[in-house]
């Protein structure tokens, strides 16, 4: 499998909530044009044109871009893999000392960060054409640098390497069914492999993870219909369908009717 960049540019013409819900690198970004709003368990955050944002490893978020009328959504990424950091944490002695809780995503207020994510923006042609990855490493790594220097708590949470520890199988699934993730992420998160987390998770449902997820999601779908006044394109995204026709089958095989005639 091909290692993405440790730096991307994005643009989106029309709005884009779609994809993998899991965040498996910390990711640091600066929106260029447009806004965005992240939500995850806790609490819902909106970003706009020139707000930096960190996202944080090992955390299940929803987004929504928002292109700008008559303009598009832009921002430049900048991921910290592990084996960048493990490598960074050696050469400079990084260590982390405590185990830090903190939110999946926040924005990131310092104006020097901000002012080199911007510097970025000269690298624009560079970061969408291939053969430069050394360059863009040596960016990744300033941008580290840079970050510690200004926000010395980030040190915890860059170079804290450990890994989900094994969870509650029930009450994690309940809080956290309706994101539009792989098994592997939902096994990982919950600290096991996959082949555990389904033995451990029919033990609990007494039914397979797949069929599971889709009758929660359904249940959640009906009562938002039902009782309040939803539409079948208002919810089904949220609830992990990935596309709305196949949402309206499932739930008229499940329920005798489809979602629009409830």
């Amino acid at each position: 499998m091909t290692k993405r960049p440790p730096i991307q540019y994005s643009c989106y013409f029309s709005r884009s909530s779609k994809g993998e819900q899991f965040v498996p690198e910390h990711t640091l970004v600066y929106i260029i044009s447009g806004s965005l709003v992240m939500t995850d368990n806790s609490h819902t955050i909106s970003f706009n044109a020139g707000d930096v944002y960190f996202c944080r490893r090992n955390n299940l978020v929803k987004y929504a871009k928002c292109p700008p009328d008559r303009g598009e959504y832009q921002s430049i990424s900048i991921y910290f893999d592990q084996q960048t950091l493990r490598n960074i944490s050696l050469e400079y002695g990084y260590k982390a000392t405590q185990h830090d809780v903190t939110p999946a995503f926040q924005q990131v207020s310092s104006s020097e960060i901000g002012n080199y994510m911007r510097s970025l923006l000269a690298y624009e042609t560079i970061l969408k054409r291939t053969g430069t990855d050394e360059l863009l490493f040596v960016k990744q790594k300033e941008a580290i640098l840079l970050l510690l220097a200004l926000v010395p708590s980030f040190k915890s949470v860059l170079f804290d390497f450990s890994e989900p520890g094994k969870i509650d199988l029930e009450g994690f699934m309940e809080k956290n069914y309706h994101y539009n993730v792989q098994m592997q992420r939902f096994a990982y998160l919950t600290g096991r492999s996959l082949a555990t987390f389904k033995r451990d998770f029919e033990k609990v449902f007494n039914k397979p993870p797949s069929r599971w997820l889709q009758q929660r999601r359904l249940q959640e779908a009906y009562y938002l219909i039902k009782e309040q006044g939803k539409t079948p394109s208002d919810v089904y995204l949220g609830l992990g369908f990935e596309d709305l026709s196949h949402f309206s089958f499932v739930f008229k095989k499940n329920y005798g009717v489809a979602p629009s005639r409830l």
